[in-house]
């Protein structure tokens, strides 16, 4: 039976106000109600079982369609029992479900082509909240069935396949899952569909154990930033730099891969900001938290500071008009020229806000930025892949003048660019940030649109900032990596960009999955999994 109309209405009545008027006013109409977000579910389980949803991050939460594989020759029990254990691993885990219930199909499995129907129309009238696919093998599981679920559903989302382990002992008609087996033929399957997928590092896993919830929240990362950068609007302020022909770009290629960016004059900004008074209570609460935010500012002047507050009002009411997901600014030299300021204060606190902010109009840049943030949860930076650290060839300078997030920093101060007032008065060089990154464990990334090949590429990899110090001005960091020699002729060799996002919160194989298998990024993963076996056999 399909996900039909009633049900729909119930959810919407009981769990959305505004979605309840629709609803309403769709079933007296005969009509079809609103799209539903997942916003609609959180906290739900729905009358027949088929959506269960958990409280959480709305931001951070995935909605994964689940299919559960059955094949007629294998023990059904198997497939029953092992629905409902799933079930309750993946809400445990607080992943939202969409799945068929037992009036469905038996035992709410696929095994059949008309059970791939049902499964499949769920699907698509759940399409607006899935955001990606889990399919389970208690047993070997339908191939074809199973694959024709997704085919049919017509959703262009990460898709992962589980097998269940046999036990010893246990081999026997009666009791044997096949799984194994099966995993080879759904993969099979998929493939000859041209439907891209993802699989664990173990062949079979048992779902009670580590191993599986360490893939189960690989998983979810890959559709996190999969979903997050297909629609994803990157904001872009004042044009280019003339010296830096370095951050070009293809705004054409990102609208292809779904990215949007929308474009304003630094004129405008410029005109917004003058147009704001001293004491409009947005510029007052802004330059309030401002200065909470900030580690020490008495050597900034306070015309400087109210200007960057008004700074941040222009931002926000821009990022907020338009549902900006990270952007990317003309910080120099026009800004000193028109406003007195550098914007980094301002464009630090956002970052640690979540809201990705890149110096130099480097648009791609923004998009690593935000990539980075999507795979692991934390705020990001832009730096320069800038020098040499003494004779280590396994270490590299990282630099910023800067606008880095203060979570970054093992110490800082507010003050001015020191390379900026060479050619600018000394009170329009307000107001950057001057550190030395913490040590741990980090992730960096980059991104480029290769116009020759109408692509997408980058590369990304893992490293270490070291507890050693650069003393100079602005924001450093040391960071250490394996083969960084190499890593740095293939950048030259290749032509990126000096440019490079970095992240506290390492998610690499995540980005690495969701850029390459589900977005078709060509991605270099410096010292990540070797996978020329898999692309170039």
């Amino acid at each position: 039976m399909a996900f039909d109309f009633s049900i729909q209405a119930h959810i919407v009545l009981q769990f959305c106000p505004a979605g309840k008027r629709a609803g309403q006013a769709a079933r007296a109409a005969g009509g079809v109600p609103l799209p539903l977000t997942r916003r609609d579910f959180q906290g739900t389980i729905s009358q027949d079982m088929r959506y269960i949803g958990v409280n959480g991050d709305s931001m951070r939460q995935i909605t994964l369609g689940l299919i559960v594989g059955n094949r007629d020759v294998f023990p059904a029990e198997l497939a029953k029992k092992g629905r409902e254990e799933i079930i309750a691993l993946l809400a445990k885990e607080n992943v939202n479900l969409v799945v068929l219930s037992p009036n469905d199909t038996p035992d709410g499995v696929v095994m059949t082509w008309k059970d791939a129907e049902k499964c499949a129309k769920l699907f698509h009238d759940m399409s607006n909240v899935i955001d990606g696919i889990f399919i389970t093998l208690p047993n070997f599981g339908d191939e074809r069935a199973v694959a024709d679920s997704v085919k049919l559903s017509g959703l262009s989302v990460p898709v992962f396949v589980h097998a269940w382990p046999e036990k010893i002992g246990k081999y026997a008609i009666e009791t044997r899952r096949d799984s194994f087996c099966g995993k080879l033929s759904i993969c099979n399957n998929l493939k000859q569909y041209g439907i891209s997928y993802s699989v664990g590092k173990s062949h079979v896993v048992d779902p009670s154990s580590e191993e599986f919830k360490k893939d189960l929240h690989w998983f979810v990362d890959v559709c996190r930033v999969v979903r997050g950068l297909r629609g994803a609007r990157i904001g872009s302020i004042g044009e280019r730099t003339t010296p830096f022909k370095t951050v070009r770009y293809s705004e054409k290629l990102l609208e292809a891969a779904g990215i949007s960016v929308e474009s304003k004059s630094l004129v405008e900004i410029v005109d917004e900001i003058n147009a704001l008074a001293d004491t409009d209570p947005r510029v007052e609460a802004k330059l309030s938290k401002l200065t909470g935010y900030l580690p020490n500012t008495k050597d900034v002047p306070g015309k400087a500071m109210k200007t960057t507050a008004k700074l941040g009002v222009a931002l926000e009411n821009w990022v907020t008009e338009y549902h900006l997901n990270s952007y990317a600014i003309q910080c120099w030299s026009a800004m000193q020229g028109a406003l007195k300021i550098f914007p980094c204060s301002i464009m630090s606190m956002m970052s640690d806000d979540m809201f990705p902010s890149a110096c130099e109009v480097d648009v791609m840049g923004a998009v690593a930025m935000y990539a980075l943030q999507l795979a692991g949860g934390g705020p990001s930076a832009l730096f320069d892949w800038n020098n040499n650290y003494g004779e280590d060839p396994d270490k590299t300078v990282l630099f910023h003048c800067s606008n880095t997030a203060l979570s970054f920093m093992k110490e800082a101060k507010a003050g001015l660019n020191a390379m900026a007032i060479k050619g600018n008065p000394h009170d329009s060089c307000f107001c950057t940030l001057h550190g030395t990154l913490k040590p741990g464990a980090v992730a960096w990334a980059r991104f480029s649109t290769d116009d020759e090949k109408g692509r997408i590429v980058g590369c990304i990899g893992d490293g270490e900032i070291t507890d050693d110090n650069v003393h100079t001005f602005g924001t450093t960091g040391v960071i250490k990596m394996p083969n960084t020699q190499k890593l740095m002729r293939f950048l030259a060799v290749n032509g990126f960009e000096h440019h490079m996002a970095l992240n506290y919160s390492p998610r690499t194989e995540v980005l690495y999955e969701a850029t390459s298998t589900y977005l078709g990024w060509k991605i270099y993963h410096h010292n990540g999994e070797d996978r020329t076996l898999f692309e170039n056999w």
